[in-house]
């Protein structure tokens, strides 16, 4: 059981003492809180809404684990990972809307903070781990795995894309497509539209730089790319990748790329890693909402106090 007792500071303010039971065990056993509420049974919990912050990016942290996990038997998947950062609200603020109390011998200037009280977890969003996957035989010539960091262009309705999913098919017209029927290319500075390829012999070799060879006669060069800034790269779904027009991508022809005919490159997912890390989510966002719950029931308590 806890008590409360109030004490008036001021014409707007309020302090209100919880005296916590003995089962709280808090310097030896007596628990005791403070709460700045407003004149009019208001309280200022303003830890709620950390809480509440904490259990929405836990909430983020979770529905990416879960997508890793859905995608570890995809070829080539890059596992992402969620970003947090602290958001601090007055410190956000430009200097020159920082106020500057009036009354700087108030007890109201004396507990205004600025916001400097209030601190928030801010889910930034997430980044993509592109660290190299297992590469896996698979004894099929149509599957080309790229060892090292570079992509291959492919041809979308929406334009040229970049995927590192090199398990390709031949569709009805001969072209050398993705699993998805988008046109791989070829090397070339002519239009994205004239670089498709167009395999006469599905027994073809295909070497270490990209070079496509039918009967010891070259086809086609594979075009495939390095980027230079990771960042620019955009997850659109089926394994491909767009450019953020924000972004200067430094996009150069392949130098440190291999290709391997016959393998598919396994997702980077650690399947025991992502579960430990469900598992330290999921009790993060426990604690957030008990948290909460917490806050709502001192709440309840302050709103029934009678007002002076």
């Amino acid at each position: 059981m806890s008590r409360l007792l109030a004490s008036q500071v001021s014409p707007k303010y309020k302090i209100i003492v919880f005296h916590f039971s003995n089962t709280t065990k808090v310097q030896g056993g007596i628990g005791v809180a403070l709460l700045l509420v407003e004149a009019g049974g208001r309280m200022s919990t303003k830890g709620v809404y950390t809480a509440l912050s904490g259990a929405i990016a836990q909430g983020q942290r979770l529905d990416t684990i879960a997508n890793n996990i859905a995608n570890v038997n995809t070829p080539s998947f890059k596992k992402d990972q969620q970003v947090f950062r602290e958001y601090l609200t007055a410190y956000e603020k430009p200097s020159d809307v920082i106020q500057v109390p009036k009354v700087p011998a108030s007890i109201e200037s004396f507990y205004d903070n600025q916001g400097a009280d209030r601190g928030y977890v801010d889910g930034s969003g997430t980044y993509t781990d592109f660290s190299q996957g297992t590469l896996k035989p698979t004894g099929n010539k149509l599957d080309l795995a790229l060892e090292g960091d570079a992509f291959y262009e492919v041809l979308t309705p929406q334009g040229v894309r970049y995927t590192r999913n090199g398990s390709f098919a031949i569709d009805a017209e001969g072209r050398l497509v993705t699993k998805g029927g988008h046109p791989v290319l070829k090397k070339g500075t002519e239009d994205a539209s004239s670089r498709t390829i167009t395999v006469t012999n599905p027994n073809f070799t295909v070497s270490s730089n990209g070079d496509l060879y039918v009967e010891g006669n070259s086809l086609a060069g594979l075009s495939i790319v390095n980027i230079g800034q990771k960042e620019a790269l955009l997850k659109t779904g089926n394994s491909l990748y767009s450019l953020k027009e924000t972004f200067d991508a430094k996009i150069s022809p392949n130098v440190e790329g291999k290709v391997h005919q016959g393998f598919i490159e396994n997702s980077n997912v650690n399947v025991i890693q992502e579960m430990t890390d469900m598992i330290a989510a999921t009790r993060a966002f426990d604690s957030t909402q008990r948290a909460i719950k917490a806050y709502d029931q001192m709440d309840e308590q302050v709103n029934t106090i009678p007002k002076f």
